[in-house]
């Protein structure tokens, strides 16, 4: 790709938010470099955004969702269903997304008390100079399924002290959730149980994670699963 300034244009870029900081993610023809976990601080510093991009994805850590089969949902409702299993304040917008593959609808709001996601999308411009919309990271978990060929199917992600797991088995959709764990210990505990709640078999499975893993993390988890990805 030929950079001229502010004005390249190419590549992907992800950039996940969290109440903490930032992961963003560069995919070029196929292979991924991530940044890591960034202090919010470090965004006007970063020279990944002073770019533009094919395509750009903006998600945010909230714990504010929930999915209902299509039989069920009512966009007049949305607030009132979302309301029902997390905690909304009055001045929370509440928004929701179809899901096709699974017949059912997302309810979700990404107001969680920070800013950073807005400058991102403020700021980081697609190739023809429009924003991308700010979706929960829940949402990309759920989108990705259908990319991977495993009939088991686990996806999480691990932020500001919250782990966010879904779990899927062929086309249907088993857990969509999050939980409160203040370590990775943690995490790795309700993850087990879930599976175990299922009855599903770690070491015939594949677990995919989309925030960075450390080491011994990743150790950990391949103690138990037969093998951990990134997506």
């Amino acid at each position: 790709m030929q950079e001229t300034g502010n004005n390249s244009v190419g590549k992907n870029i992800s950039v996940q938010v969290s109440l903490s900081g930032y992961v963003s993610r560069i995919e070029t023809d196929g292979v991924s470099e991530s940044s890591g976990w960034m202090g919010a601080d470090r965004f006007f510093t970063d020279s990944r955004f002073r770019r533009r991009y094919d395509n750009v994805d903006i998600s945010v850590f909230t714990p504010k969702f929930t999915v209902v089969p299509d039989h069920f949902f009512d966009p007049l409702a949305a607030r009132e269903l979302l309301s029902d299993v997390a905690e909304l304040r009055s001045t929370d917008r509440v928004a929701f997304r179809p899901i096709p593959e699974l017949k059912a609808h997302l309810i979700y709001s990404t107001d969680i008390g920070e800013t950073l996601s807005a400058v991102v999308a403020g700021t980081v411009l697609m190739s023809d100079g429009s924003s991308a919309a700010i979706l929960p990271e829940i949402w990309y978990m759920l989108c990705s399924l259908p990319s991977i060929p495993d009939y088991n199917k686990v996806v999480a992600s691990y932020a500001d002290g919250r782990l966010y797991l879904v779990i899927a088995q062929g086309r249907s959709l088993l857990l969509c959730s999050s939980y409160q764990a203040a370590d990775f210990t943690t995490a790795e505990y309700f993850i087990f149980l879930a599976m175990k709640k299922l009855q599903l078999n770690m070491e015939m499975s594949t677990i995919f994670f989309r925030t960075p893993l450390g080491d011994e993390d990743e150790i950990s988890l391949y103690r138990y699963f037969k093998a951990v990805d990134h997506i």
